[in-house]
């Protein structure tokens, strides 16, 4: 069997995550590895992939079947993902729910007139959680969505907070409220802001004789990540960023509370508790590479979303197998 072969595109946590998932997959292989960093720099831990400089990477263009593009939401993935759809198969995992829309007409105009797929905002949410959200709406069309994130490490948010001048490092970490939570649960069926259903905890290294009053103002009135929460910011030293939130732990849930035809009151919920969110979020975008190839052997192209690609081009499983054993 020939192997899909897979580039990953930005070495950080998550080129990490996508690189571990590949490992593990038996129809696929990492054929490069493209970073703006010095590439010498770069340690990759699959044994002679090649680590190359992100300017190179339209010299590859036919040499590589997908492209898995790991950049951050805030002003990375808006400028490259269209580019890259332009050369090659390619997913990303964009985050930016509001702007989702926007991104994939940039895409899609890419990817169209390239006559490759590209899927984008995979993860897991957006991604699973938007396929729970889109299930959960379909069987109880009645009814009332709800989405609570962590508490756990964001890191699309902390990309954002790490771009701001002044930042060495900093640690997002998004925090339920639980009341809001158990009155979900409860059926209640609360109409709650973003700001009532969660917190935001920031954590930054600053630069030596950085200004922190404006970074945190910075942080606090930025669109779309900090604007319209409770967040509270707090400076720390590189020491103790790296004791005391060196891993990447997330999670969260999607509810639904409904009403069929006959009144019957029902819940549905789909939840996640993550160890390492860029491993798993890794391994779902690996998923979707393998479907983004299949696709693009069919014949496809263009943008595509979760919504839009079934389940069993997944699984590197036969869809007979699936069929025997899943369904």
């Amino acid at each position: 069997m020939e192997k899909i072969k897979i580039a990953v595109c930005g070495y950080g946590n998550l080129g990490r995550g996508v690189e571990a998932a590949v490992g593990i997959s038996p129809d696929m292989e990492l054929a490069a590895i493209f970073t703006r960093r010095e590439p010498s720099s770069v340690i990759p831990l699959t044994a002679d992939v090649p680590v190359l400089p992100f300017s190179d990477i339209a010299g590859y263009s036919g040499k590589i079947d997908v492209v898995v593009n790991c950049g951050g939401s805030a002003t990375d993935l808006p400028v490259t993902t269209p580019a890259i759809a332009a050369l090659f198969n390619t997913v990303d995992s964009y985050d930016n729910h509001s702007m989702i829309p926007r991104h994939f007409e940039a895409v899609d105009a890419a990817a169209s007139g390239s006559g490759h797929v590209a899927a984008i905002s995979v993860g897991w949410d957006p991604g699973l959680f938007s396929v729970a959200r889109l299930y959960m709406n379909a069987a109880l069309p009645e009814g009332k969505d709800y989405t609570f994130w962590g508490r756990g490490v964001s890191q699309g948010h902390s990309d954002a907070v790490r771009r701001i001048p002044g930042v060495v490092d900093a640690r997002q970490y998004t925090v339920p409220v639980p009341k809001a939570l158990e009155r979900v649960r409860k059926g209640e069926n609360p109409d709650l802001t973003a700001g009532q259903k969660h917190t935001r905890e920031v954590f930054a290294v600053a630069e030596p004789g950085a200004d922190r009053a404006a970074i945190e103002e910075s942080i606090k009135t930025m669109p779309a990540y900090f604007a319209d929460y409770d967040t509270t910011v707090t400076f720390i030293s590189a020491e103790e960023m790296k004791r005391d939130h060196s891993g990447i732990p997330h999670g969260g849930c999607v509810i639904r509370n409904g009403m069929t035809g006959g009144g019957a009151k029902h819940t549905a919920e789909f939840s996640l508790k993550l160890e390492s969110n860029p491993e798993f979020t890794g391994s779902v975008l690996a998923a979707y590479a393998r479907a983004v190839h299949r696709l693009s052997l069919r014949g496809e192209s263009g943008a595509f979303t979760v919504f839009d690609i079934p389940p069993v081009l997944l699984s590197p499983e036969s869809p007979e197998y699936l069929r025997a054993h899943l369904l």
